[in-house]
């Protein structure tokens, strides 16, 4: 599998429905650089598992709305929207966060991230400024 369809493939789950095992993409020695509102961070493997922890114990579904995979040898970035539904609303799916990641993929698993995001609103999505770049 090529470094762009791993990330896809991990892109392309509900990360709930699913109960996304973090072994099975990312690399026991991974590391990601976050930055978002909250602040910079710095994560690794049990904090990303800790995070999907967490995740799958406050919403129902996660889905994410990829427009752009890139990919340059062992490199991969991607534009996406997450949103969720949460336990208190599972009725209304709501946009939380816009995001850009490069991945560096190694051993075929997510090595190291390069992660900025934002929350995010009506307003962006409205534009349509995240809808897929056909290249």
């Amino acid at each position: 599998m090529s470094p762009k369809e791993l990330v896809k493939q991990f892109y392309e789950n509900d990360l709930v429905k699913t109960k996304i095992e973090v072994h099975k993409f990312f690399h026991k020695d991974c590391e990601l650089h976050w930055n978002s509102s909250q602040g910079f961070q710095i994560m690794n493997y049990d904090d990303v598992f800790s995070f999907f922890k967490n995740i799958n114990e406050n919403y129902i579904s996660l889905r994410y709305e990829n427009s752009h995979f890139l990919e340059e040898e062992d490199f991969v970035t991607t534009r996406y929207t997450v949103y969720g539904r949460t336990i208190e609303n599972d009725d209304e799916e709501t946009p939380l966060a816009h995001y850009i990641c490069i991945w560096q993929i190694k051993d075929g698993k997510l090595f190291k991230g390069h992660q900025i995001s934002l929350p995010a609103n009506e307003t962006t999505i409205q534009t349509n400024s995240f809808s897929e770049i056909k290249v």
